[in-house]
């Protein structure tokens, strides 16, 4: 069974979805959490490989939403564990 690991990155609205996708371009990515200043769930979406490029599109437009509306925010990935 795959082990996961979690980091959490604070990041200011504008820089948010260029974050995202440094993130996303880095791979290993499993589940994407983003919360609000006040440790609020705004999105959380699941990435498994093969489907990544199939909801990307759609999911970073509704990120690009969300940093429209937050002055700050947490990105919080979990990555699978290097064996």
């Amino acid at each position: 069974m795959p082990e996961f690991n979690t980091e959490e990155f604070k990041v200011n609205g504008e820089q948010l979805l260029s974050k995202l996708k440094e993130l996303l371009r880095e791979g290993n990515i499993r589940r994407v959490i983003i919360k609000d200043k006040d440790g609020k769930v705004l999105i959380e979406f699941p990435l498994t490989f093969g489907v990544v490029g199939l909801i990307l599109a759609p999911t970073l437009a509704a990120v690009g939403a969300v940093a429209a509306l937050v002055s700050e925010a947490t990105i919080i990935v979990e990555k699978e564990q290097q064996s």
